[in-house]
């Protein structure tokens, strides 16, 4: 933990991904840093070296976005390093970006947003081949805590097995952490009823503007019913007929509302892992929160036993499993891919991570105990493709072989 420049009251917690980020600005004359709202991007940006003592401007400040719409070069005058914070709100100031880049190859920016900039046409043009890629997902429970990211996953997929044997207790249950949410303004709050609070004015103050001021709803009701009918299905394979018509409203507009939701990174469409030489598989998407908070929040759980006894129990366990797979993928060189596999006869595993050619799958149980019978959908998969192993995360504290290339391993070797 660093004490932030700007106040000496705060203390900054280190993100795993810094490193990554600090080695792209040495490299590469822009870097685009992007994620969900209250994830910590500013926060990052503004007590992480070196970008700390760069020149910080925010387009949420009224004077800042009139003067980088009339004159943008007047934001970087007299300075080769500039962070540029809520760029989303001006596509227009990225043609001023590159070429401002292009006159002088020393000048370095640093991008930021709250929304996908890659799927602004007018961003993807203007940085081709000058940018490089980072999202900042809410926070692990090891960044929480301030210890360094697990190396489970980069031993795992090098073929090194760990010992069998017990860990200690974790500190906190996963549903507790479920419950709270991983945004880093969770951190001080203790009790549940203010993590709902929180949550609520994050739907209303943070969803419904910025979605708003992406593009039209026309219907703030018909948004709140196609969110929870999307949070009653996390984890689930997306079907958009029936979220249309539980919702009441027409497909077109719930595909909108998805794209609108992806594109500020709340939801994430998984896609299937296909490639099989006997077996047909399903092939359409299975959806998932970014945050097992909002989720929660958003499928009417709000205290931690209730989510613990819920059906959809498996699903949120899950989702946080998933959101440290995420990070943890993020910071391989090259980058993790992460995919489901599930054949039409049923046979599943929850999450294949793909790391160049090394494939590695994951089965995902509520479990203190798990069994040579929760791994079948894993030997299924290793017996139909060529890859280091299978994973079963389960809820309890043993490490324990199951196969000769199936290990069952605490949550917490993910979670840091």
């Amino acid at each position: 933990m660093n004490k932030s420049h700007s106040s000496p009251e705060f203390l900054y917690l280190d993100r795993w991904l810094t490193p990554l980020l600090q080695t792209a600005l040495s490299e590469h004359r822009v870097v685009v840093l992007t994620g969900a709202r209250q994830v910590g991007k500013s926060t990052l940006l503004q007590n992480a070296e070196p970008v700390s003592h760069w020149r910080y401007h925010t387009l949420d400040d009224f004077d800042v976005l009139r003067q980088a719409e009339q004159d943008p070069q007047a934001l970087w005058a007299g300075t080769d390093q500039v962070v540029l914070d809520e760029v989303q709100k001006v596509p227009a100031l990225l043609p001023a970006v590159k070429q401002a880049v292009d006159r002088q190859p020393g000048r370095r920016f640093v991008l930021s947003g709250s929304a996908n900039l890659l799927l602004m046409r007018r961003v993807s043009e203007s940085l081709a081949g000058r940018a490089v890629y980072f999202v900042l997902s809410p926070m692990t429970s090891g960044e929480m805590r301030g210890t360094p990211p697990p190396d489970t996953l980069w031993q795992l997929l090098a073929g090194q097995w760990p010992p069998e044997g017990s860990l200690p207790e974790a500190a906190t249950d996963p549903f507790t952490l479920a419950l709270r949410g991983f945004m880093p303004a969770l951190l001080s709050l203790e009790r549940p009823e203010a993590w709902v609070r929180w949550w609520e004015g994050y739907v209303a103050t943070y969803l419904e503007r910025d979605l708003r001021q992406i593009s039209q709803i026309t219907s703030l009701p018909d948004f709140h019913r196609v969110m929870a009918s999307l949070a009653l299905r996390n984890g689930q394979l997306f079907n958009q007929s029936e979220i249309a018509r539980d919702a009441a409203i027409s497909q077109p507009t719930v595909h909108r509302y998805l794209n609108l939701l992806e594109a500020t990174y709340l939801v994430e469409r998984l896609p299937a892992y296909t490639t099989s030489r006997t077996t047909r598989l399903i092939k359409s998407p299975k959806l998932y929160w970014a945050d097992p908070g909002l989720v929660a929040f958003l499928a009417g759980y709000y205290d931690r036993e209730t989510l613990a006894k819920a059906r959809e129990a498996g699903a949120f366990f899950e989702t946080l499993i998933l959101h440290h797979l995420k990070v943890l993928s993020q910071l391989m060189v090259p980058r993790g891919r992460l995919f489901y596999w599930r054949t039409t006869t049923g046979h599943e595993v929850d999450f294949v991570l793909e790391q160049g050619r090394r494939l590695l799958a994951l089965e995902i149980k509520i479990t203190t105990t798990p069994r040579y019978g929760d791994a079948e959908g894993l030997r299924l998969f290793l017996r139909e493709h060529q890859a280091v192993g299978g994973i079963l995360i389960h809820s309890g504290r043993d490490i324990k072989r199951l196969d000769e290339h199936i290990v069952a391993l605490p949550w917490t070797m993910l979670t840091g």
